[in-house]
């Protein structure tokens, strides 16, 4: 039987019971331009949703940037924060835009996006500081929310800015069960660039504390921690699959993706050319067909709800066959992982946030990889 035959055999969903509508089945229950190299030691763990093996620090060369703010931008900039292990990943991707780097924050010139920041600081100011307490009150005249960033690589103001946070509101830093919204209030960040000048912006591009997303994990359900990817980005976007949607799962052994959307109630037909976790495969709503994700001919799938993919393959190669769905018109929403090699494909990188519909954006729980999201009829 073909992929083709074997995908128009699939099941529907079964009703979901009395009272399970909005569960989310398998959660753990609630507790009462510069070429430059990273440099340094194997990170140890980085505590928000992966693991480091092979990550290395930040390091970078004492003296190599210019800091004196009189010298740096003061309008028309941006501040991008880079993810653990990745600053010479987003210095490729800024290029000649770089201004400076502190830590792992980036100063670009522009306001362009950059999908290897964590985190990107919006309207960012330079505010003069007279004490701790002024730089709290400054603060908090702006709005309620804030949250420090302590370069790690750049020593002298950590001490103050902790202070100046336990002089404003607290904000809860408790990890999220899947199926808890994202914040909505608006979170500001700041650092301290010297003892008496403070880096601001009222706004970023994540609701998250530094962007990186917490979750109380579950370690004996899924087959794997890639099933994070899936919880981050339905929560960042605040859509997901619902019962009876259509999802495609291609490259899906052993499975961790196919137990998120089976687990939301969808039908999943998932292909890979090896098994899935036998009790991911028992589920009636998942088929599994045996096969290559680059062998579902898109024009024999006809109309489908999600298009995933977490397949180990180049860039390029996921490019060529997104643009075929994309063609046949087969999908209405997409979501992929780019998982790069030794060198990062900014080429294809920028080919994929250039469809229409998309966001490209490096999860807290990405490696060397960016996640791209796409839907047929986006809203804004």
């Amino acid at each position: 039987m073909t992929a083709q035959d074997k995908f128009r055999k699939a099941p529907p969903a079964p009703a979901r019971r009395p009272g399970q509508a909005g569960a989310f089945p398998g959660q753990p229950a609630k507790a009462s331009r510069p070429q430059r190299t990273d440099a340094g030691k194997p990170r140890q763990s980085s505590g928000h949703g992966r693991r480091n093996r092979g990550f290395v620090p930040d390091a970078e060369a004492l003296g190599s940037w210019e800091r004196d703010p009189a010298k740096l931008p003061q309008e028309d900039f941006s501040v991008h924060l880079a993810p653990r292990g990745f600053l010479g990943t987003l210095l490729e991707e800024l290029g000649e835009r770089t201004v400076t780097v502190f830590g792992r924050l980036v100063l670009a010139e522009g306001t362009e996006p950059a999908a290897w920041a964590q985190t990107s600081w919006l309207n960012p100011r330079w505010m003069p500081v007279k004490s701790i307490k002024d730089a709290a009150s400054q603060l908090a005249a702006i709005q309620r929310n804030w949250r420090a960033h302590r370069p790690e690589l750049v020593q002298g103001c950590n001490r103050r800015m902790a202070l100046v946070e336990e002089a404003l509101p607290h904000i809860s830093q408790r990890p999220l069960a899947f199926g808890d919204p994202a914040p909505t209030a608006p979170l500001g960040a700041f650092t301290l660039w010297t003892p008496g000048l403070m880096l601001a912006a009222s706004r970023t591009t994540s609701p998250f504390p530094d962007g990186e997303v917490h979750f109380e994990e579950n370690k004996s359900d899924p087959p794997g921690r890639a099933y994070l990817k899936l919880w981050e980005s339905f929560t960042l976007l605040g859509l997901r699959p619902g019962p009876g949607d259509l999802c495609i799962d291609l490259g899906a052994a052993p499975g961790s993706w196919t137990w998120v959307l089976a687990g939301l109630g969808a039908r999943v037909f998932s292909i890979d050319k090896a098994p899935l976790d036998e009790a991911i495969a028992r589920r009636s709503n998942v088929n599994h067909c045996l096969g290559s994700g680059f062998g579902l001919d898109p024009a024999a799938v006809g109309q489908v709800d999600w298009l995933f993919s977490d397949m180990i393959c180049y860039p390029a190669r996921l490019l060529a066959l997104v643009r075929q769905w994309l063609a046949q018109g087969s999908m209405r929403h997409a979501l992929c992982t780019l998982k790069f090699q030794s060198d990062t494909d900014h080429e294809t990188a920028r080919a994929f946030a250039a469809i229409p519909g998309s966001r490209l954006r490096h999860l807290s729980c990405n490696r060397h990889e960016l996640t791209w999201f796409w839907e047929a009829n986006p809203e804004s």
